[in-house]
C-alpha cells in the first residue's frame, strides 16, 4: 500500500500521531523491540548483522495515540549498492521522523558506531527540531553493575536527556518508554486505520518470513548473500495458499550451501519457513521454494529496485 505522507498531520486537541526513527548499530535489538511494541511480528530478527534491509513499518495504535514505529537498517559503512541504499534510508527516515529512538546494546555497551550514529543524531536534533531518546536494550542479560555503567555511558553521549534500560525480549521497561514517547508526538489525527500494524507489501512480509529461517540456519556470507522474493501467492482453496518464491545467492558455492546435501538444508528451511507463513496468513501453506544464482545482486541496482530495496 502507499505510503502516507509524514508531514506535519493537521493538530488536533485530543490525538497524538508520528513517526519514530529507531537508529542503532546492527543487532541492537531494533526489529525485536519494534515487534514488542506493535504486538505482532512485522519485523524478522536474527543475530547476524544487516538481517534489516528495508525502513519497516509499525504501526502503534494506543487510545488517543498512533506511534508509527520505523525499524530502520543497522547504520554502518556502506560497502556495495544494497548497503548504500540502506545507510541513505536510514537517512532520510531519520530526517522525515517526529523522535529518534538511539537503540544500544546492553550487552556490548557504548562503542565507536553508538558515539558516531549519536553525533549524526546530534546534527538532526539541532535546535530542537528533533527529540532523540535512548533505549540501552538486553539489560536482562547483563547484572545491576554493568547496567548502571552503560546507562551512565549512554548519558554522556549527550544527545539525548532521557536514557531507558528495557529488554525488549521480555518487555522489561518498554512500557515506560512507550509512554514517554507518546508524549513526545505531536497532536494531530491518525496516520492508519487503528486495526493497522504494519504497512509492508503482503509479499516482502511473506519474504521476509522466509529470508529469517534462511539467517537461522547459514553461517559466514551465506546469510548476507542471500534475499528471497515471493514471486506469487495463490489461494486455490479456502483453507490453502500456494507461495512460489526464489532465494537469490551470488554463488553456485552458496547455492550449494543453501541447498544442502542431499537437499536438506533448503527443506529444513521451507519446512520452519511454511510454518511461519502459515501463522501469518492463517492457513495451510504449499511453498515452492527455489534457489537461483545472480552474481553480485547486492550491487545489482536493476535487482534491487526488483526487490523493492530503496
Amino acid at each position: 500500500m502507499p505510503v502516507p505522507d509524514p508531514g506535519e498531520p493537521l493538530a488536533t486537541p485530543d490525538t497524538r500521531s508520528g513517526f519514530v526513527a529507531l537508529a542503532g548499530r546492527p543487532n541492537a535489538g531494533k526489529s525485536t523491540l519494534t515487534n514488542a511494541l506493535v504486538g505482532a511480528k512485522i519485523a524478522i530478527t536474527s543475530d547476524k548483522p544487516q538481517t534489516t534491509r528495508r525502513a519497516i513499518r509499525g504501526v502503534l495504535t494506543r487510545g488517543d495515540a498512533q506511534l508509527v514505529l520505523v525499524d530502520l537498517p543497522g547504520v554502518q559503512r556502506p560497502l556495495d549498492s544494497l548497503t548504500g541504499r540502506m545507510q541513505r534510508r536510514v537517512q532520510s527516515e531519520v530526517r522525515e521522523a517526529d523522535v529518534a529512538l538511539l537503540v544500544l546494546n546492553g550487552e556490548e555497551g557504548v562503542g565507536p558506531g553508538d558515539r558516531w550514529i549519536a553525533r549524526q543524531l546530534a546534527d538532526a536534533s539541532a535546535g530542537g527540531r528533533l527529540p532523540v531518546v535512548i533505549a540501552v536494550n538486553k539489560v536482562d542479560r547483563i547484572d545491576r553493575e554493568r547496567t548502571i555503567r552503560t546507562l551512565m555511558a549512554a548519558s554522556e553521549l549527550d544527545v539525548a536527556e532521557d536514557v531507558f534500560p528495557i529488554s525488549a525480549r521480555t518487555g522489561k521497561g518498554v512500557d515506560a518508554l512507550l509512554d514517554h514517547l507518546v508524549q513526545l508526538l505531536p497532536r494531530g489525527p491518525f496516520y492508519f486505520p487503528e486495526d493497522e500494524r504494519t504497512d509492508q507489501p503482503r509479499h516482502v512480509l511473506l519474504a521476509e518470513l522466509i529470508r529469517e529461517q534462511v539467517l537461522r540456519r547459514t553461517f559466514q556470507e551465506v546469510p548476507h548473500a542471500v534475499e528471497v522474493a515471493v514471486e506469487e501467492v495463490e489461494r486455490p482453496k479456502d483453507d490453502l495458499h500456494v507461495v512460489v518464491a526464489n532465494a537469490w545467492v551470488e554463488t553456485p558455492s552458496q547455492k550449494g550451501i543453501l541447498i544442502g546435501a542431499g537437499g536438506k538444508m533448503i527443506r529444513n528451511v521451507g519446512t520452519a519457513a511454511r510454518k511461519e507463513l502459515e501463522r501469518e496468513l492463517g492457513t495451510r501453506v504449499h511453498l515452492d521454494l527455489q534457489v537461483k544464482v545472480r552474481r553480485n545482486w547486492r550491487s545489482d541496482e536493476t535487482l534491487l529496485d526488483r526487490l523493492e530495496i530503496d
